[in-house]
């Protein structure tokens, strides 16, 4: 008999594919909701989600049958891991799947700002020829600090590398990565020499609005301040106040506290419209590690942690 692999998100067909082809019956519901999940699992032998549903004690309690987890995208958050591997049941991530894909995008949104790419591209929209006022400012020289040298971190770092820039990384959980290329360094070394700050870090109860107003007071010169990685690292409200006292150069985001625009409060609505109106400030829909190449890269790099194909990186 077949083994049922839950899917809640949408996924690239390949992962149905190949979980057909290795004996395994995909049960295909993106749209799921945690009801839905709760009345299935019983019958579940393997569950594959993202970031759209929380797997709690009370979701793993239905899941008589459930065998491993497989989160494709990093961050474990959402799942309850300690009391899953206390029931036997096996979790994995897949940051090395789409870190290639946030640090790429956290390098576009770097140049965006830097060379006023979208202020100048939205300017000519209107009719507006403006060179003066969108001067860019060159990278090389300039020194980048990187708070969570992570799978992502360490992808960020390899894009950089032929910009001629200096790279501070700050990991609080490492030590002994110094290369040619980066240089460990404390947060205090990353405040005093910083142009760019670049967040990579997952969302625990350490690092919530880990950038506040103190963090952001604490850099010497206003930075370009960048974060591909949980929304709630960043207080927004702080990070308002920072654009508007000149403590920031300007911003690239990608994460969002609250990412439902339908259930938006109205202050989250208010700051909102207001970055969007900022021309130092680039937002982008958490596509960061979204790309085509990522969507066959995650599930891939999780079935081979759960032994279903084998390792091709070897």
């Amino acid at each position: 008999m077949s083994q049922k692999v839950l899917i809640t998100a949408k996924v690239n067909p390949w992962l149905l594919e190949t979980l057909t082809a290795k004996g395994f019956e995909p049960v295909y519901q993106p749209a799921i909701t945690t009801e839905e999940v709760m009345a299935l699992l019983p019958e579940i032998t393997g569950l594959i989600v993202t970031t759209r549903l929380k797997v709690d004690k009370a979701m793993l309690d239905s899941g008589h049958r459930l065998k491993w987890i497989g989160r494709l995208g990093s961050g474990m958050e959402l799942i309850d891991v300690a009391y899953a591997e206390s029931k036997g049941i096996t979790c994995v991530s897949s940051p090395d799947g789409n870190c290639d894909a946030v640090g790429e995008q956290a390098l576009g949104m770097l140049l965006c700002l830097r060379n006023n790419i979208l202020k100048s591209n939205l300017e000519l929209r209107k009719g507006i020829w403006e060179r003066e006022g969108n001067r860019g400012w060159e990278l090389n020289g300039k020194t980048v600090g990187i708070i969570g040298f992570g799978h992502t971190g360490q992808a960020f770092t390899k894009k950089l590398q032929g910009f001629d820039v200096k790279i501070l990384a700050n990991d609080k959980y490492k030590s002994g990565f110094d290369t040619d290329v980066v240089k460990q360094a404390s947060l205090e070394e990353i405040y005093a020499q910083a142009d760019v700050v670049s967040l990579h870090l997952p969302l625990t109860k350490e690092t919530h609005h880990l950038a506040n107003t103190q963090f952001f007071n604490a850099f010497a010169k206003p930075v370009y301040f960048l974060n591909t990685s949980r929304g709630k690292v960043v207080d927004t409200t702080a990070l308002v106040a920072a654009l508007d006292a000149g403590k920031l150069a300007g911003a690239g985001l990608d994460v969002f506290e609250n990412e439902k625009m339908a259930t938006f409060t109205p202050a989250e609505k208010t700051q909102f419209d207001y970055l969007l109106r900022l021309p130092n400030v680039v937002l982008t829909p958490h596509i960061a590690g979204y790309s085509h190449e990522a969507s066959i890269k995650m599930p891939q790099y999780v079935l081979e942690k759960l032994g279903i194909l084998p390792n091709s990186r070897i």
